[in-house]
């Protein structure tokens, strides 16, 4: 009896680690009145910390860095010649439920819950004056969604639902490496959307793939 209680209370015991990840993003926006877009690349980085307490449940928090935004599809609109991307870098904190199964040496797992961000970045990359785009011969100005060209973001604050899913490698007992995929859909708009506004939704989605070194400190 005494080894199977030793062996279960091991088994249940609580667990806290911490560690670094780091990642690419592809990311796009939710307008209405859409925009021709198409996915920018961006990075991730951040800090994680991972508590659990049940055989197969957690919670994992972060704090990250992720760089979000769209680049404008000018192909689309047979004016190749033009270009424009704007790129918005936040601070991105999820809480997120950690749902794990497999072995000791291999894990798949679900992460799932809340994000909030704030914006600390804002860079336009364009190679046309888009402040005074109706001024460009031959820019296709009549016939696409342009106000967002010259907009500057109205609301830095950004909120959504983050999930994703990967795989963890235990090397060792106390050290593992997580690979995930994760999506965030947006919730927040980063410009006005009242009703006198051009814009009744300017959300953003992402996609991530990110590694992630984690320590087991208990």
């Amino acid at each position: 009896m005494l080894p199977s209680a030793a062996m279960a209370q091991r088994e249940y015991s609580p667990n806290f680690a911490i560690g670094a990840k780091a990642g690419a993003t592809l990311s796009r926006m939710e307008f209405s009145p859409s925009v021709h877009q198409k996915m920018v690349q961006g990075y991730t980085m951040g800090i994680t910390a991972r508590y659990t307490e049940e055989k197969i449940f957690g919670l994992i928090g972060e704090i990250n860095i992720t760089q979000r935004g769209w680049m404008e599809d000018f192909v689309r609109d047979e004016a190749p010649q033009f270009s424009y991307k704007r790129q918005l870098t936040y601070i991105q904190i999820p809480l997120l439920t950690h749902i794990y199964f497999g072995s000791d040496k291999i894990k798949g797992f679900f992460n799932l819950g809340p994000e909030v961000g704030y914006m600390i970045g804002e860079k336009t990359t364009a190679n046309f004056d888009y402040m005074n785009y109706s001024d460009i011969p031959n820019f296709p100005a009549g016939y696409r969604t342009n106000e967002q060209l010259r907009m500057g973001v109205q609301n830095k604050f950004d909120y959504g639902i983050a999930g994703g899913a990967g795989v963890e490698f235990t090397i060792k007992r106390k050290h593992s490496f997580l690979l995930e995929g994760r999506y965030y859909f947006g919730l927040g708009n980063i410009f006005k959307a009242t009703k006198r506004d051009y814009f009744s939704a300017s959300r953003g989605t992402s996609i991530e793939i990110t590694l992630a070194y984690m320590i087991r400190l208990r």
